[in-house]
């Protein structure tokens, strides 16, 4: 199968809540910079069955503390989740791919309204004043951005909104263009190829983030995936992502904090942050017994994400004159104790916490492990279920 049949649709494009499930089962992959995730889901009643999930720390693959944000050549990779498959207990071979979106390319770009198939003669032609690389270097998608009815303009990706070129008076549309390059699906490629998997496709994360941990709706709102290295802020109108800003500070950066205010090894740290998280009820057994200093270590970092967020909310509130109905958190960190009441004395909105198994049934006796885990599992929850949905 080429790079051009798998990523045919880069984009989702499928209501959430679509019920149409096909047989089989299907397993969604989500790479890291510090992890691999994956979930296998299959089609039973027509409902979506959890079968087995797993994650596997990538740190040890290069010699490293677990936590570690890492960048690991295609063999290690393959090497790391061929052990998580066997170790999860996966069984099919079929499997769907997030992608990150750091690595893709994307705009916002304004076209004449046209018939669909001369949108497909045009939009490559245009795509090469947005992309700064050879067209040929690139897989693309594209996607038209549904009018509003009080026809106000098209969003903003990455803050970066493309200036209207055409005049007033002519009947327009917005295409929301993504582009990847082509060397870094020839490297998943080979991930998957080493491992002996079939990729049906691959999808940008934050549409199997938003797949995964909202429901019905059209208001707008903000999705916070905090991983290892950076911290992704995305909002979604209507499905289409109209802003996005990207932090550079995750969770890794909370542990070296720790380790450097405690004066203790990043393994140590790795493992205060994960027991104690934020309570503040619940101290810390150290030599000196203070809980304040691994907490304020902490929140050093944190408190610097929620002002991004913050500004990320009011800089859409003032464009586009309308409100966010919430703030979604995704991310292994999320499920730290004391989070979500932190983020709810510091975030600006309503905040909530993503419940991807929440989508799936699931065994009753798991139902308290798989609630604090989600969120770490909500990208190949949601790759999982667009394949198990049958998208093109």
């Amino acid at each position: 199968m080429s790079l051009s049949d798998t990523l045919k649709s880069i984009l989702s494009k499928v209501p959430l809540g679509h019920t149409g499930l096909e047989n089989g089962s299907v397993l969604g992959i989500d790479i890291g910079s510090a992890s691999i995730k994956v979930v296998q889901l299959k089609r039973e009643g027509g409902k979506a069955i959890l079968e087995t999930y797993g994650a596997i720390t990538l740190g040890p693959y290069a010699d490293t503390d677990v936590g570690r944000s890492v960048k690991l050549q295609p063999p290690k990779l393959s090497d790391a989740l061929t052990n998580l498959l066997r170790e999860a207990n996966v069984t099919t071979k079929t499997v769907a791919v997030a992608i990150p979106f750091s690595s893709s390319l994307t705009s916002i770009i304004e076209m004449p309204k046209m018939p669909e198939d001369q949108l497909n003669t045009m939009v490559p032609i245009e795509a090469r004043k947005y992309i700064p690389v050879p067209t040929n270097e690139v897989t693309m998608d594209w996607f038209v951005i549904p009018e509003d009815k009080d026809k106000e303009k098209g969003g903003e990706i990455r803050d970066v909104y493309s200036k209207p070129q055409l005049p007033n008076n002519l009947e327009k549309l917005h295409v929301l263009l993504v582009a990847i390059h082509n060397s870094t699906l020839s490297e998943y490629q080979s991930v998957m190829s080493t491992a002996q998997l079939n990729v049906s496709f691959y999808e940008l994360e934050v549409f199997s983030t938003a797949r995964a941990s909202l429901g019905h709706g059209i208001k707008p709102v903000v999705i916070v995936d905090i991983g290892a290295s950076n911290t992704k802020i995305y909002v979604l109108e209507k499905g289409i992502v109209r802003m996005s800003h990207m932090v550079n500070k995750g969770s890794q950066d909370l542990t070296l904090y720790i380790e450097r205010t405690l004066g203790v090894s990043f393994r140590e740290a790795e493992r205060l942050k994960q027991e104690k998280g934020l309570l503040s009820d619940n101290p810390i057994t150290l030599k000196d017994g203070t809980q304040k200093l691994v907490r304020d270590a902490m929140l050093s970092t944190l408190d610097h994400i929620f002002a991004e967020i913050n500004r990320v909310l009011l800089s859409y509130g003032k464009k586009y004159n309308k409100n966010v109905s919430k703030v979604v958190f995704s991310g292994g960190t999320v499920a730290m104790g004391g989070f979500s009441e932190y983020a709810n004395t510091k975030i600006d909105n309503t905040v909530e916490i993503s419940d991807p198994f929440d989508k799936v049934q699931t065994p009753a006796f798991l139902d308290d492990v798989l609630k604090e885990v989600g969120p770490e599992f909500a990208v190949a929850t949601g790759v999982a279920l667009r394949q198990l949905h049958g998208s093109n």
